[in-house]
């Protein structure tokens, strides 16, 4: 009789299945792809439009101020600070998740920290950004800002960004969340207990998904 192949192990040999994934990873990476349906539809929906309209306004324009520089005209500088922060709290997530693969408790905590600075510095340069637009008049249903022709615009423009850089921004409020409950976890011994840090692994894959999807709002709507 043949003998039984262990599940865990390769058709065409030995070693663990490549099908053999962790639940609780499994589950997550189930829930990013569904994320990323919605966030698809968003920027289909915004580019359907944005490409169908005769006029849109100047992202060099409407995104050209910088906290306390008055009214110095700097197109797209503070986007780019708001991305440099949030690319570099990535970095931060990939060191944590890697202390974390040898167990090293303090390494995981200290990378963790600037994680969250990160994060919470991003949600604080978003919060400056929709404070000034709002008060040169933008919002949902208001739009001051004119075609690049000049002529008047329509208040899609308002209505997508803030609807998406909303969205993303509490996906980024979420991760914070997520990664101060780890933070804690962490000072408190719960993964040395366990014997291993999935749990922060799961939480980096969150964390690198928003990062991703970042780049895509910030080319939509920053860009072009």
């Amino acid at each position: 009789m043949a003998q039984a192949v262990p599940a865990n192990q390769k058709w065409w040999g030995g070693g663990r299945s490549p099908f053999n994934v962790e639940y609780g990873k499994l589950m997550m990476w189930y829930f990013l792809m569904s994320d990323a349906f919605t966030f698809g539809a968003f920027l289909i929906s915004y580019g359907t439009v944005r490409f169908s309209s005769n006029g849109w306004p100047d992202p060099n324009q409407v995104f050209s101020s910088f906290p306390f520089a008055g009214h110095t005209h700097l197109p797209l500088v503070f986007v780019s600070v708001m991305t440099f922060i949030l690319i570099m709290s990535s970095v931060t997530m990939v060191l944590a998740v890697g202390a974390g693969h040898q167990n090293n408790r303090k390494e995981v905590l200290k990378w963790l920290f600037w994680t969250i600075i990160g994060g919470l510095a991003f949600l604080g340069c978003q919060a400056w950004e929709w404070h000034h637009l709002h008060d040169q008049g933008a919002w949902w249903g208001k739009n001051p800002f004119p075609n690049f022709g000049g002529t008047e615009s329509s208040t899609n423009f308002s209505n997508f960004f803030f609807t998406i850089t909303g969205f993303h921004g509490f996906h980024v409020f979420s991760g914070v969340i997520i990664n101060i409950v780890m933070f804690i976890m962490t000072y408190r011994g719960v993964f040395d207990r366990r014997g291993h840090y999935l749990m922060i692994e799961k939480a980096g894959l969150y964390w690198h998904f928003v990062d991703l999807v970042w780049v895509f709002v910030f080319t939509c709507f920053y860009l072009f």
